[in-house]
């Protein structure tokens, strides 16, 4: 396992103890194939993170918690390491801590070891339960701020949040859905990936107002918990269609669109309209075949280094600042598409 970094930089990164990772580097026994995995894992964020920022001045150690499907876990790490260089005047490094789906319980564990080992600062995508709103509260205490990203929780000690406002991206969807549909019969499939996600819980409430208001004669069809993930969405899909052959649209509130397609085509039917939330990489791949209407879409690496700066600014590194701003909601469809982002 050949690395240029001390010991103690990669025990720092990996939140293991240095003699653990000796053994690890040393190949002696005595230790789980999963804290291999773990030295492995901070030896690869290591060396990505050498290439892009020059290690100068102070520097913060960041733990980004998410539960969420891996297209969006990706995207959120690919946009933290797009900012890494305009941080300044400090460098952050990062711990990822991601999982797609799992009992609270483990979340809550990552959270408490987190408060117990230390960090400046968690970045936090997580169920709001009392069960976090809890270990949120715990890392507060042991003075440790946290930022929720995308979705928030609002009852917890948390510092600040830092997304779009989900009220408006679901109302927004309606104003879209509404006009796309036009005159066209036909009921409206709204697919959430978890009730107990707050900003999934904010979009469809406020895609349920702006349609009951502007188009109260469209039936909505709800299905959720399919965690966003294709393998358990296809089903939830599948069987609404066949429950009720009038959904000819789709606002995907949590994600799986591949596999939501995938149940139309099956069955023969047309998908008239279909927006989605955030240019992740199965989303832009399907608005540029068009087979997505439109994505509603903020910009994740404003959000990452805005959380970033929270982070500085409750430790002091940055002056004071005033509050923090909702992230704007851009309707990208296959014609505005951004240009990839390069480093």
């Amino acid at each position: 396992m050949g690395h240029p970094f001390p010991i103690r930089e990669i025990a720092r990164q990996a939140g293991l103890s240095e003699a653990t990772v000796d053994r690890v580097l040393n190949g002696r026994g005595g230790v789980r194939e999963s804290t291999a995995r773990e030295v492995e894992r901070a030896i690869a964020d290591l060396d990505r993170q050498r290439t892009q920022v020059r290690l100068v001045g102070r520097t913060f150690m960041v733990d980004i918690v998410m539960q969420a499907p891996e297209r969006f876990t990706t995207a959120v790490r690919g946009a933290l390491e797009a900012e890494l260089p305009a941080l300044h005047p400090a460098v952050v490094r990062s711990r990822f801590h991601f999982r797609e789906t799992g009992p609270v319980e483990e979340l809550v564990r990552t959270l408490d070891r987190i408060a117990r080992r230390g960090s400046q600062g968690v970045i936090l995508k997580a169920p709001d339960v009392p069960e976090i709103t809890a270990a949120v509260g715990r890392l507060r205490s042991a003075d440790i701020p946290v930022v929720t990203l995308v979705t928030d929780l609002p009852a917890s000690g948390r510092l600040a949040y830092v997304g779009s406002d989900n009220r408006a991206a679901g109302a927004t969807a309606a104003y879209l859905m509404g006009q796309w549909l036009g005159d066209r019969p036909g009921n409206v499939l709204t697919s959430l990936s978890s009730g107990f996600f707050r900003n999934e819980e904010e979009r469809e409430m406020g895609f349920r107002s702006a349609m009951r208001a502007r188009h109260p004669e469209r039936t909505l069809v709800e299905i959720a918990e399919g965690q966003g993930l294709d393998a358990t969405q296809y089903d939830l899909v599948r069987a609404a269609l066949e429950r009720d052959p009038e959904i000819r649209a789709v606002y995907s509130i949590g994600g799986g669109n591949i596999a939501t397609l995938r149940a139309f085509a099956d069955l023969g039917r047309e998908c008239a309209v279909f927006v989605a939330h955030d240019l992740d990489h199965d989303n832009t791949r399907l608005l540029r075949e068009q087979r997505l209407s439109a994505v509603l879409h903020h910009d994740l690496r404003q959000d990452m280094r805005e959380a970033c700066h929270l982070v500085m600014r409750a430790q002091g590194a940055l002056p004071p600042a005033g509050p923090t701003l909702p992230s704007a909601i851009q309707v990208v469809t296959p014609y505005n598409m951004p240009a990839p982002a390069t480093r």
